[in-house]
């Protein structure tokens, strides 16, 4: 792999995780979450070997139920309470979907 290439992945994969922890509102945090796999997916894969490709297609999809989950939680707190705040879960349906 491109050293410039694992240096932006690399710094993408630290971005995302700064931008999960120093958030306070749902969006923000799904956005780091996001940021996540789309650095790590190509540090998966650069192996052309076929259980890198099979692990890769498993931690995306496996990636992909948990977003939706989270989002679905987050927009059914903030549907009942009015808050997009992260500290304010206080909907138990939203808090056992997200847990």
């Amino acid at each position: 792999m491109n050293p410039r290439a694992k240096l932006t992945f690399t710094a993408s994969l630290l971005l995302g995780t700064t931008i999960t922890i120093s958030s306070n509102h749902w969006v923000m945090a799904w956005t780091g979450l996001e940021i996540n796999p789309l650095a790590i997916i190509p540090l998966i894969a650069k192996s052309h070997h076929p259980r890198a490709i099979e692990a890769t297609i498993k931690y995306f999809l496996v990636q992909a139920a948990a977003s939706a989950l989270l989002l679905f939680s987050s927009m059914t707190n903030a549907w009942t309470t009015g808050q997009w705040d992260i500290t304010q879960m206080n909907n138990p349906t939203s808090c056992v979907l997200l847990t």
